[in-house]
């Protein structure tokens, strides 16, 4: 069995490869700022399923009438985030959240790639490298 068909290398590749074109759209959304009637765009992050889906909803035991209930799913939050706030010029690109995707994107591509690296070093000490 090659490395590349190892489930866990296979998305790990994946995610690397996703945040790289997600690094040139950000830059290009980026780029474009000062660009009249441009509207910022993203990349849908890819979704990998291993095995059985987990539960859907956890929900917490409560054992004393006291415990707070909290909230039942993600939709409970209020979503304050003005997206896209749009200038006189049609331009929609707001920098400060840009800079935040991009620092992310960047954390979780570092993130993944230690994790492909310690994944091998790994194996190479199962194999006896």
């Amino acid at each position: 069995m090659a490395i590349m068909d190892i489930p866990i290398f296979a998305m790990l590749r994946t995610k690397m490869q996703w945040h790289q074109q997600r690094q040139q759209v950000l830059a290009q959304n980026v780029a474009n700022a000062d660009t009249p009637q441009y509207r910022p765009v993203d990349l849908v992050e890819p979704k990998f399923q291993l095995g059985a889906p987990g539960p859907a909803n956890l929900q917490l035991a409560r054992t004393d009438p006291a415990h707070l209930g909290g909230f039942t799913d993600a939709g409970d939050f209020p979503n304050n985030h003005n997206q896209y706030q749009v200038r006189p010029a049609g331009n929609a690109v707001n920098l400060e959240d840009e800079m935040i995707k991009v620092a992310a994107n960047q954390m979780d591509y570092q993130a993944a790639t230690q994790l492909y690296g310690r994944s091998l070093g790994l194996l190479k000490t199962a194999v006896g490298k």
